[in-house]
C-alpha cells in the first residue's frame, strides 16, 4: 500500500464525526454549546418566533373582542330573554305563587299555635321580608323614577311601570301583624312572570267559564256594571278543596281586588317593575283542623292544571 493512500485513509478517519450516546444527544438537544442552539433553535430564531406569535394572538384576541362587543350590542339585550313563551321552559301559561313560605321547601303547610307573638313570628317575618322591596321601591336606584300611578283608565306610558301600593292591603299589613294575631291570617298571591305575556280578558259576564265560582261571577258582574274597564283583570278565586274544607275555610276577602289588574301587563323586565299582589284575608277559618286551600287565576289564556301547577296554587292552613 503506497504512502499517499495510507495518509488519505488516516485523514478520513480523523475527520469522521464522533458518535454520541443517547444521553449526550438528549443534552445537546436542550443546549448545543458549539452552535448555541436551545431545543434545536438559536436564541435569535426563538426571539423571532415569540414576536410573531405574540402579534398573531394579540390580533386574534382583538378581533374576537370586537366581534363579541358587536354581537352583544346588536343581538343580545340583558333585559330581554332569548327564548320566550312557547320557546321557553316556562311556557305561555303562568302559575301562581303564595307567601309566606314554610321553612321546608317541600312543604306547603302554614301552621302556628295560638295567638302569641312567638307562635306566628316566623310567618310575620317572612311576609315583612317579602314586602320589603315594595316598601323600598322609591329608594332603589333607577326604580322610583319609573313608577307611575296607574288605574284602569290611566295606563302607563312606554318605559314606565305601575305602582304597587301595599297600603291598600289593610288589614293585611305588618302594622297589623298581617292579622295572624287574630287567627285570621293574610296570605299573599302573585302571578309568575312570563316575559311579554299578555292576559286575554273575558269579554263580559256571558263569557265567564261555567266552573268559575258563583260568588266571583257575581262580584265581576257588580264591578263591570259600575265600570266596564274593571273587566280587564286576571281574576283570582280561593276555596277549600273538599266540601269539608269549603265549610271550614270561612269567609274570604281579596285585597285590593279579587285579581291582578291588566295594566300591569305585559311584563317586559322594565327597571323598577314589581309584580302585582292579591292579599287573601281568611277572616274566620276554623281552628284545630287542617284546611286544604286552592287558589286559581282566571283568564282566557291561563291553563288550569293541578299536576303541572298551571294557573293554580295549593297550600294548607292549620291554626291550633
Amino acid at each position: 500500500m503506497s504512502r499517499n493512500f495510507r495518509d488519505r485513509e488516516e485523514f478520513q478517519m480523523d475527520t469522521k464525526p464522533s458518535q454520541r450516546t443517547g444521553s449526550q444527544k438528549f443534552r445537546y438537544f436542550f443546549y448545543d454549546g458549539d452552535s448555541g442552539e436551545i431545543l434545536g433553535r438559536t436564541p435569535e430564531s426563538w426571539g423571532k418566533i415569540l414576536i410573531f406569535y405574540t402579534i398573531f394572538y394579540a390580533v386574534l384576541a382583538a378581533l374576537f373582542a370586537v366581534c363579541m362587543v358587536t354581537f352583544m350590542q346588536h343581538f343580545i339585550n340583558p333585559r330581554v330573554p332569548r327564548l320566550q313563551q312557547e320557546y321557553s321552559v316556562i311556557g305561555t301559561s303562568p302559575g301562581l305563587g303564595f307567601r309566606p313560605l314554610p321553612e321546608d321547601v317541600r312543604s306547603t303547610l302554614i301552621w302556628y299555635k295560638g295567638t302569641g307573638y312567638e307562635s306566628y313570628k316566623y310567618w310575620e317575618d317572612q311576609l315583612i321580608d317579602f314586602l320589603s322591596v315594595y316598601k323600598k321601591k322609591g329608594q332603589t336606584a333607577g326604580a322610583g323614577q319609573n313608577i307611575y300611578n296607574c288605574d284602569f283608565t290611566n295606563l302607563p306610558p312606554p318605559g314606565k311601570v305601575c305602582d304597587v301600593d301595599i297600603r291598600r292591603l289593610d288589614p293585611c299589613i305588618d302594622e297589623n301583624h298581617f292579622s295572624f294575631h287574630k287567627s285570621s291570617p293574610c296570605i299573599f298571591l302573585k302571578l309568575n312572570r312570563i316575559y311579554g305575556w299578555r292576559p286575554e280578558f273575558y269579554e263580559g259576564v256571558n263569557d265567564l267559564p261555567s266552573d268559575m265560582p258563583l260568588d266571583l261571577q257575581m262580584h265581576i258582574k257588580n264591578l263591570t256594571t259600575y265600570n266596564p274597564n274593571y273587566g280587564n283583570m286576571v281574576w283570582v278565586s280561593c276555596q277549600g278543596e273538599t266540601p269539608a274544607d269549603k265549610e271550614n275555610i270561612g269567609p274570604i276577602s281579596y285585597l285590593p281586588f279579587p285579581g291582578f289588574p291588566g295594566y300591569f301587563y305585559p311584563y317586559e323586565n322594565a327597571e323598577g317593575y314589581l309584580s302585582p299582589l292579591v292579599a287573601i284575608h281568611l277572616q274566620r277559618p276554623r281552628t284545630g283542623i287542617l284546611i286544604n286551600i286552592e287558589c286559581r287565576a282566571w283568564a282566557r289564556n291561563i291553563k288550569y292544571d293541578r299536576r303541572e301547577r298551571l294557573g293554580v296554587v295549593h297550600f294548607e292552613l292549620m291554626i291550633q
